[in-house]
């Protein structure tokens, strides 16, 4: 991991052990390798909760998480030791917010559907109604996640809080991209689908815990509305029997977010960061403060 302004490494710092392995670190390995440690640096596939925590005894003094959800990690348990944790806001915002609007025009628009046709020989002529899809153009769009602090930027561009009643009933188009909380778990279920306008589609860029998936895969099968694009779920990955991989109207992508190279790299800069801090018993950049 190199630092862009000092050419430095965390290795300069500190010792480190990885799991360099394919995939996520396995649950038996975090749990052989964490004893007596300073710092992790853990992803969202990391359930980081009092086991791991206890495992890792009382030497722990920050866990660090490159996401900027922390739905895997049990805050409360990690408080109460007065231990830090660190994640990384921001960075990823443009990423993500690029992935909803390629999400939402693939869905609406029906790219996967029609690029499979046409490898399978289903394009015979161009058509007037073939393939077509709701355009974005004059249409309302239900944002759910938008911050206090993007208020100023929401007001340039017409944009209005409304309850969440209304959104769903209004908007043509609606993006999630709220946390994974208590308040947010199944927030979209049979009820708030069912309010929703038959035409309208149904894009999620945050987690899958925000959704109700059985009443999604209802209201999808049954025509209520007329599309989704996921690029989360639960579980991840989805199971290939899954009903949703089925549906024509919808559109799974595989948590890929926030997957821009030069993210990718800044969000894992930005973790050793908050580490080499906290283990010089510096303010941390990013430190996540509930």
């Amino acid at each position: 991991m190199c630092d862009k302004k000092n050419d430095k490494h965390l290795t300069d710092f500190c010792e480190v052990t990885l799991w360099t392995g394919p995939g996520p670190v396995p649950r038996d390995e975090l749990l052989g390798n964490v004893e007596n440690k300073h710092g992790l640096f853990c992803m969202l596939t990391d359930r980081i909760d009092s086991e791991v925590l206890d495992k890792a005894g009382k030497k722990l003094k920050i866990v660090a998480t490159m996401s900027v959800g922390y739905d895997h990690i049990d805050v409360n348990e990690i408080k109460k030791r007065k231990i830090k944790i660190a994640y990384t806001p921001d960075i990823l915002t443009d990423a993500t917010a690029e992935l909803a609007v390629a999400l939402l025009l693939t869905t609406s628009r029906r790219l996967l559907e029609a690029t499979g046709a046409a490898k399978i020989g289903e394009w015979k002529s161009w058509s007037p109604f073939w393939m077509c899809g709701p355009g974005l153009q004059n249409s309302i769009v239900g944002i759910v996640g938008v911050w206090p602090s993007e208020k100023a930027e929401a007001k340039e561009i017409g944009a209005e809080k409304v309850c969440f009643d209304e959104l769903l009933t209004s908007s043509d188009f609606i993006s999630v991209s709220c946390s994974l909380t208590p308040d947010t778990k199944e927030l979209f279920n049979a009820a708030a689908f069912n309010k929703m306008k038959p035409t309208s589609i149904f894009i999620n860029t945050s987690r899958g815990g925000v959704v109700d998936q059985n009443a999604l895969i209802e209201v999808l099968e049954n025509g209520k509305i007329w599309g989704a694009g996921l690029d989360v779920m639960t579980p991840e990955p989805l199971p290939l029997d899954s009903p949703l991989l089925k549906l024509k109207n919808c559109v799974i992508l595989p948590h890929i977010g926030s997957a821009c190279i030069e993210t990718r790299k800044d969000m894992a800069m930005l973790c050793a960061k908050n580490i080499v801090a906290a283990l010089k018993g510096e303010p941390l950049p990013t430190e996540l403060v509930l």
